[in-house]
């Protein structure tokens, strides 16, 4: 039996002072790895992260916003984690938190309407988190609802006003330059093929297709909304192969683009000896298509950076803070989609 002076201590697991005895360095130097905020030698905290790993520390949240009022997490908060704009912008946002030293805590809003947002952006700031991120998407919240004043927050939305500081692309004058870069090649127009009619990039990015036609004095043609996938690229895509006006596409996505690509490849039109086409996005895979397309490139990695600088500079600022909107540009990377219109 143990002795007496050994009854009821129990060790939970690792300590701050094992990390700092494996790594060589003081407890304090563990504690400013931990919290990310303040600047330790590259091969220190490199050091420190290995004792980390190898010990199996985990810093203390609950301990540590005890201590300065702060948990160390942002929460993202978005409708549908799955697709492009939102996948690329998470992914952004987890490297760029990661960076800082922060975790991220995701929720999904699994219907669209306005009124089921709030809940879940309450749900979300209850927990352990220092400031949230919300990713818009159709029917999204706007700023009609209500967030406790101390509680920072940003928003990644196209929408140019708002309550909340927010990031965007510039969707409209991205989209009116890749248009002018179709009738630049000769074309008399340029069909549309755009997202969903609520949906706000897809409005944007059709009001930037339509600006460049009306200043050209062309009458713009019906566009076609789909649902953003390649399936229903497809299927727009064997429309449009009977039609021999059809010369040039502008495409609201990539995935909607390549499903066109092969509907027009299936029905034994050559892009772009035939058609034109340009998507928007700049997915990985649209270097890898046949052939390379030409697409609008979005800075997915500056957005997730600037979302979580917005937080971070909120958190602990005197109150009320104002925080400058961010517009990140976007770049119309030619490939060998495009070419000139052929000849009549």
């Amino acid at each position: 039996m143990a002795g007496n002076g050994a009854r009821g201590v129990r060790k939970t697991g690792p300590s701050i002072g094992d990390v700092a005895r494996l790594a060589g360095v003081s407890a304090q130097t563990v504690s400013r790895v931990s919290t990310g905020r303040e600047v330790v030698a590259p091969d220190t905290r490199e050091r420190v992260l290995r004792a980390m790993e190898q010990l199996g520390y985990s810093p203390n949240r609950a301990a540590r916003a005890l201590r300065d009022g702060r948990y160390g997490s942002i929460g993202l908060l978005a409708h549908r984690f799955d697709r492009t704009g939102e996948a690329l912008t998470t992914d952004a946002v987890l490297r760029a938190a990661e960076d800082q030293g922060y975790s991220v805590s995701l929720i999904t809003v699994h219907d669209a309407e306005s009124d089921k947002w709030e809940p879940a952006a309450r749900r979300l700031a209850d927990q352990t988190v220092d400031g949230l991120i919300i990713m818009r998407a159709e029917g999204g919240p706007g700023d009609s609802f209500a967030m406790r004043p101390t509680m920072p927050v940003a928003v990644s939305d196209s929408r140019p006003h708002g309550r909340f500081p927010r990031v965007a692309s510039n969707e409209f004058g991205s989209a009116r330059e890749a248009v002018w870069h179709l009738l630049d090649l000769g074309h008399r127009t340029v069909h549309h093929l755009g997202g969903p009619e609520g949906s706000e990039p897809s409005r944007l990015r059709a009001a930037g297709w339509r600006a460049a036609l009306l200043e050209a004095g062309i009458a713009p043609p019906a566009p076609i909304h789909a649902d953003w996938t390649a399936e229903a690229g497809h299927a727009v895509g064997r429309a449009l192969a009977d039609d021999p006006d059809v010369t040039a596409v502008f495409c609201a996505n990539d995935e909607m683009a390549l499903g066109l690509i092969l509907a027009f490849h299936e029905a034994g039109k050559v892009v772009p000896r035939d058609v034109s086409v340009v998507g928007y996005d700049g997915i990985a895979l649209s270097r890898f298509s046949v052939p390379p397309l030409t697409t609008v490139q979005q800075d997915f990695p500056r957005i997730g950076a600037e979302l979580v600088r917005m937080v971070l500079s909120q958190i602990g600022a005197p109150r009320p803070f104002e925080v400058a909107d961010v517009v990140v540009p976007s770049e119309l990377v030619v490939r060998s989609t495009t070419a000139p219109a052929p000849a009549r």
